[in-house]
């Protein structure tokens, strides 16, 4: 394969993986912790949108747990998106030859 023509498929390459981390960026993903007593939604940028508590989990005499429960949550929305990161970019190393 010649130097032109690979630098042509990387460049293409490198705007695919824009373009998809772009609509990764847009995706609102929601996670849920406490069985549904915390829900958080994140986009793929990794920005909250919002966190909604279900009135029964605020428990004034133990709000250790409502923050295991949001931090829960939040670091599952992030593992969640990581996933994604990850299969967008195995998706693109599939489509280069030599990776």
């Amino acid at each position: 394969m010649d130097m032109k023509k690979l630098m042509m498929q990387a460049q293409k390459m490198q705007a695919q993986m824009k373009k998809k981390q772009d609509e990764l960026d847009q995706t609102l993903f929601e996670t849920e912790a406490g069985g549904g007593a915390i829900k958080v939604q994140m986009y793929g940028n990794y920005t909250v949108e919002k966190i909604e508590i279900d009135k029964d989990a605020i428990d004034p005499e133990d709000k250790e747990m409502l923050e295991e429960m949001i931090t829960i949550a939040i670091n599952s929305s992030i593992e969640t998106i990581r996933k994604e990161q990850d299969e967008i970019a195995q998706s693109m190393q599939a489509g280069f030859p030599g990776m």
